[in-house]
């Protein structure tokens, strides 16, 4: 279930190269969220990283998470 959710929300990523040639990327919905590397490969690597962070941040927080492409890791209340 969180493999699921980091991949969708992954490929909600939008990436920019900047005039220096560093690439930054970050995922809309997912507020501070960014990376900014050397190249495009270590920007969507960090981004991953900073992402799972994040995540596990809002959980540890009891924070709400957004809903990606309908995947949820929100808690199912137990009947």
């Amino acid at each position: 279930m969180f493999a699921e959710y980091l991949q969708a929300a992954m490929s909600h990523a939008v990436y920019k190269q900047y005039s220096d040639g560093t690439y930054f990327g970050s995922i809309p919905d997912f507020q501070g969220v960014w990376a900014n590397e050397e190249t495009l490969e270590a920007t969507q690597k960090e981004l991953e990283s900073v992402l799972e962070d994040w995540i596990l941040y809002r959980i540890e927080e009891h924070l709400t998470l957004p809903v990606v492409d309908g995947h949820s890791l929100a808690r199912q209340a137990h009947v």
